[in-house]
């Protein structure tokens, strides 16, 4: 009787271990395929085919990297080129409500999540074009909407061709330089759509600054970055 019982019971189980060791082997083999495999090759042919974008597109100058060619940095300076908008916020362990401002923060990614209608987007936009024409005194006409808006992810290193027009004048001033040959460097740092039909022109603001002050032989790389 007692081994007409383990028959049973060996006979009752055995469906279940059937349905259950196909089902571990599989979570085995994706695992080890979309986690381990997978990663590894992606990564390796990034590496051999665009090694630099792979490792952030960063840029160096004097043997310290300063930044990178997809994230904006804040400059205030009236002899640099000042960037669009961030709405990124601070991640300081001190600041439980993660509400201090933070420019350009690539730990915390983010737009302002503001409708159009929100009172705050509509206060802050008009603060940002009195701002704007106030350090610009120069420059004429409506203000480029890329000056007093932040992008989607608050990261965005470039800025308009028209908006790097309207800084001209003040840039020019400050470097003692003449504005026609800022605006040199301004079409040189332009980048034109992507295929020719992707996206818009846009002006990378970091690689213009530091190409002017490579150019007067200025401030190291590494200061210039930080202004």
């Amino acid at each position: 009787m007692p081994n007409n019982l383990a028959n049973a019971t060996d006979a009752k189980d055995s469906p279940m271990l059937e349905t259950i060791r196909p089902a571990l082997a599989m979570i085995v083999l994706m695992t080890g395929l979309t986690g381990i495999v997978y990663p590894l090759a992606v990564t390796g042919i990034a590496q051999c085919v665009f090694p630099a974008a792979a490792n952030g597109s960063l840029i160096e100058r004097g043997g310290q990297i300063v930044g990178s060619e997809l994230i904006g940095q804040p400059f205030s300076a009236p002899g640099y080129f000042h960037g669009r908008p961030s709405a990124t916020l601070g991640l300081d362990p001190v600041d439980a409500t993660r509400t201090t401002a933070a420019p350009y923060n690539a730990a915390n990614s983010m737009g302002s999540n503001a409708g159009p209608t929100a009172q705050t987007l509509v206060e802050r936009v008009r603060a940002g074009v009195a701002d704007y024409r106030q350090r610009n005194a120069g420059a004429a006409g409506l203000v480029p909407a890329d000056a007093a808006t932040t992008s989607a992810s608050g990261l965005d290193p470039h800025i308009t061709p028209a908006n790097a027009e309207r800084q001209v004048a003040r840039v020019a001033a400050a470097r003692g330089l003449a504005p026609e040959r800022v605006r040199q460097f301004v079409a040189t740092a332009t980048e034109q759509r992507t295929f020719g039909f992707l996206g818009e022109p846009r002006v990378n603001v970091l690689l213009l600054n530091l190409s002017l002050d490579r150019e007067q032989g200025g401030a190291p790389a590494r200061t210039v970055a930080h202004q």
